[in-house]
């Protein structure tokens, strides 16, 4: 009796450890075994009930105390003989498992078999193996949950917040939950109360805040997957310009730079489309309208709204919050829309920077080569689209707006700029210089300082300018075709990106103002430059711009106030 106590407490302690591999059964796949410990438990208590078995682990048991060796394929040989009728009933054969696998397929486990017969002398004979390290879990579906700590932590913050009779939060009163709790930009507040407050209810409750904070593990996320998840909607795995309009009220009614703006509700809505245009100029790589969590996070908006929120001078967040930038564009878009349709059409922008561009390079903005126009009316570009044209003319130095002007340059769009597309371009700046008495660069030459300046990745500069050089000269004098020049010597996208010069590449081939500006480089700006290396091309330009808006603006008000008599066609837009 208390052999078999011992017997039944043994095997329950050993189901747990016992490799299913090692029953053999036909029918039963081994993964299955391992995925239902049930049913290895059944087959071993089955077994335990055989006739045989009782006398198998006696035998064994006597032989071990006496030191006599134990050979268990012997004994379980005979238990096979002798119970092979009282299997259990769900075997379909007759016969028992088999010691070795039916087939001798090449698998990993029959080679494992092979190559060491003694492991499976006996089904049961358990194999020790060395044990396995247990890697913790690193991947979880809905964010990696807090720790016990920070958890205590939040929810102590948290009851001290809604410590009150209604034991919720209104939207004005939920900020320093923003702030204190979840550690974001007080003017993401409306966006998460809202998110919260799916029923529109007006208020938030503790427990409806830490089932969205804490145990929807938001409490563990980086800040950008944060911003993410509160501002996208529903099922989408993206952000549109839609997502950002609540930010940007809330802003506009918080902050204490925007607060003049508080009376003027069609400024602040311009401000408000503004600063999410230049979001997705520099954020949305792809350009198709669908702000990616990746692209957030490369991009620097976060870094840009912690500073927002921390700084009361709304000027000094040159990254897309600057009103003074958003001033700066807006007025050139009102001085150029002369009719005030809020459109522009090719004679309007061909007066953009005192007649800088060239009439072909507007032709080629308006055929929609580098961007498709979001304007609906044919033949006219939108404010959206002035704002991408103007950010890409005014610093050519930003990856967006490489990308820009090479596409307008690529007149086949095969990826890369030949000769010839080049020389298309700058035929029509060759012809101004004549006009204007200037004394013209040959094109030649103009393609030598290019290739001087970009350096594609192929060959040894001096060796490539020579070879142009000469090329052309033949191709001048002969009438040869450019093809083989083109395909060996041509500018790629990549090449202008690695280049700090590349600006310049576009301003000599279309704009003759700035080309001039370069040729003769202002040793003031130059030295500005140095000293401010921060600033981009962009926040130079914006700033000095500002400047010369508000001395325009300042004398119109001090020449209408004398006179007494106010002419709306010169009003300013603000």
């Amino acid at each position: 009796m208390a052999l078999s106590i011992k017997m039944d407490i043994d095997a329950v302690e050993d189901v747990t450890c016992l490799d299913p591999e090692l029953l053999q059964l036909p029918d039963v796949s081994p993964f299955a075994l391992k995925a239902s410990p049930q049913l290895v438990e059944d087959l071993f208590s089955q077994w335990l009930s055989l006739p045989g078995t009782g006398h198998l682990v006696k035998s064994l048991i006597d032989d071990a105390k006496s030191g006599t060796i134990v050979n268990a394929s012997t004994n379980f040989s005979t238990l096979n003989a002798v119970g092979s009728h009282s299997l259990p009933s769900m075997f379909p054969s007759s016969n028992a498992p088999p010691l070795s696998p039916r087939s001798s397929s090449g698998s990993p486990r029959t080679s494992r078999q092979k190559s060491s017969p003694s492991a499976l002398g006996s089904p049961l004979k358990l194999v020790s193996e060395p044990m396995q390290e247990i890697i913790p879990q690193f991947y979880f579906q809905n964010g990696c949950p807090p720790t016990k700590e920070l958890k205590e932590q939040c929810l102590s913050q948290i009851n001290r917040l809604f410590n009150n009779p209604l034991n919720g939060l209104q939207i004005d009163e939920f900020k320093a939950v923003t702030k204190e709790v979840c550690k974001l930009p007080s003017f993401l507040s409306s966006a998460l109360f809202r998110k919260i407050d799916v029923d529109w209810t007006g208020i938030v409750t503790r427990d409806a805040f830490v089932k969205y904070w804490v145990d929807g593990n938001m409490l563990t996320m980086d800040i950008a997957t944060q911003i993410f998840e509160i501002l996208k909607r529903p099922g989408c795995k993206y952000l549109t310009q839609v997502d950002f309009k609540p930010v940007l009220r809330e802003l506009l009614a918080t902050h204490p730079g925007l607060e003049f703006l508080r009376n003027t509700p069609e400024f602040q809505d311009r401000y408000a489309e503004t600063v999410i245009y230049r979001i997705f100029y520099h954020i949305n790589r792809s350009g198709n309208g669908r702000l990616t969590l990746r692209e957030l996070k490369r991009g620097s908006l976060v870094a840009a709204m912690q500073h927002a929120d921390e700084e009361e001078d709304i000027n000094k967040i040159l990254r897309y919050f600057s009103y003074e930038h958003f001033y700066v564009i807006y007025c050139k878009f009102w001085e150029l829309d002369t009719d005030h349709d809020f459109f522009i059409d090719r004679e309007n922008l061909i007066r953009y920077g005192n007649h800088a561009l060239t009439y072909r390079i507007v032709d080629r903005i308006f055929s929609q080569a580098p961007r498709k126009f979001t304007s609906e009316v044919e033949g006219k570009m939108g404010y959206e689209d002035f704002v991408y044209f103007m950010l890409s003319e005014e610093d050519k130095s930003s990856q967006p707006s490489l990308e820009y002007w090479f596409k307008c340059i690529d007149l086949d769009g095969n990826g890369v700029l030949t000769p010839n597309e080049m020389q298309f371009f700058y035929e029509e700046q060759l012809h101004r210089m004549e006009c204007m008495a200037q004394e013209p660069v040959l094109f030649e030459d103009i393609l030598c300082q290019i290739i001087d300046m970009i350096a594609p990745e192929v060959k040894a500069t001096f060796f490539l300018i020579t070879v142009i050089s000469f090329y052309l000269l033949v191709s001048y004098y002969f009438d040869l075709t450019h093809d083989n020049l083109q395909r060996e010597y041509c500018i790629t996208l990549q090449d202008l990106k690695r280049c700090k010069l590349s600006g310049n590449v576009f301003n000599i081939l279309f704009n003759l103002n700035k080309f001039v500006a370069f040729e003769s480089r202002d040793p003031f700006l130059i030295r500005q430059e140095r000293e401010e290396p921060t600033l981009t091309e962009w926040d130079r330009f914006a700033h000095r711009e500002y400047i010369r808006l508000s001395m325009e603006e300042d004398v119109e008000d001090a020449s209408n106030g004398s006179a007494e008599v106010w002419d709306e066609s010169l009003e300013a837009p603000f």
